[in-house]
């Protein structure tokens, strides 16, 4: 069967793969849509240090069941549309022992430190898999990357008290925002494209800030009387936008980070101190799956609005290719596996 591999730094090429096999406890699913991810991205240029090349990419999955082993429970069917967790987790590490499997030392993200899902079929287990007899398969795709910003507002621990400010309004951030409205809090959005800050009034935000148009001390400070927000989700992975955080957050504020920096960052300690900040690291999605697919079968939000543009599965080079010359306009691409 057909993949794309990530051969080297910007380049991207077919191949072909043996089908794969389902064991006793697996699920073969045939894969519909890709989401491309910012890791994705980062990968194809070079910039992510524990992938390496050749890797097929490819971790936010909608497809259907096509077959299962001996083993796998009887709720699962065969033509379910499902979504995939992408994470594995060993059992033994410190944070597996702590119940947080999401961070666990020795993960590996399907299309990062191992193969991922851009082909045309996927063996998975099935405690892998989630599916819904409401989302069409577009929905199911973006169904992983707002369950890690949804994770992230959890690790922040948003509630309905707080004035929160989100850094960065691409689709984990739009997760982030849905869980902070969902929790009551207030939500001031920042990014530097319009057309983000729209989709973020779209899903909720009471406030949006243009930080290449305004200065967002001088607005933040007006919307908090001065204090700051009481807690600041970044979900850019810049290191302008970490300090701009740990400097736009009220004192004894919270701070989670969910955006990976590809480069060094200077952290300001003197304000960590000086506030006495929580800091929160967030990776992946912790037990939030069946939540994001409930918000999605509710259609609290235009959730497909997030898709930027769909690319068929021949055009996958041309699709981190348009990604790669338009970061900032992009928040959502798919790859079409059917679509050839």
């Amino acid at each position: 069967m057909k993949a794309f591999i990530l051969k080297d730094k910007k380049v991207v090429e077919a191949v072909e793969i043996a089908d794969p096999v389902a064991g006793l406890t697996d699920v073969l699913i045939e894969v519909k849509y890709i989401g491309l991810c910012g890791s994705d991205l980062n990968s194809y240029r070079g910039l992510m240090p524990f992938v390496t090349f050749p890797r097929i990419p490819g971790h936010e999955i909608a497809g259907t069941v096509v077959g299962k082993g001996a083993k796998v429970p009887h709720n699962i069917h065969e033509g379910d549309a499902v979504t995939v967790s992408p994470y594995t987790h060993c059992g033994v590490c410190p944070s597996c022992r702590q119940g947080r499997l999401n961070c666990c030392q020795f993960n590996q993200t399907l299309g990062m430190q191992r193969d991922g899902a851009l082909t045309q079929r996927i063996a998975v287990p099935f405690d892998k898999v989630y599916g819904s007899k409401v989302l069409s398969l577009l929905e199911l795709a973006l169904v992983e990357p707002l369950s890690v910003g949804y994770h992230g507002a959890n690790r922040a621990e948003i509630c309905e008290t707080d004035i929160a400010l989100l850094l960065g309004c691409g689709t984990i951030g739009m997760g982030a925002l849905c869980a902070m409205v969902r929790k009551g809090a207030t939500v001031i959005a920042l990014d530097i494209d319009d057309s983000k800050l729209e989709t973020a009034r779209k899903f909720g935000a009471a406030y949006t800030i243009n930080s290449i148009k305004e200065d967002p001390r001088s607005r933040v400070m007006e919307l908090t009387q001065n204090e700051g927000a009481s807690v600041a989700v970044e979900a850019a992975g810049t290191p302008v936008t970490f300090n701009l955080a740990l400097d736009l957050v009220a004192f004894a504020g919270r701070v989670a980070t969910i955006g990976y920096s590809k480069n060094e960052t200077s952290i300001k300690t003197q304000i960590i101190v000086s506030k006495e900040l929580n800091i929160f690291g967030s990776r992946n999605a912790l037990r939030v799956f069946p939540a994001v697919i409930q918000m999605f079968e509710r259609r609290e939000k235009p959730y497909t609005d997030l898709i930027t543009k769909v690319f068929p599965f021949a055009q996958t080079p041309e699709a981190f290719q348009f990604w790669d010359e338009n970061p900032g306009m992009v928040s959502k691409i798919l790859i079409d596996v059917n679509q050839v």
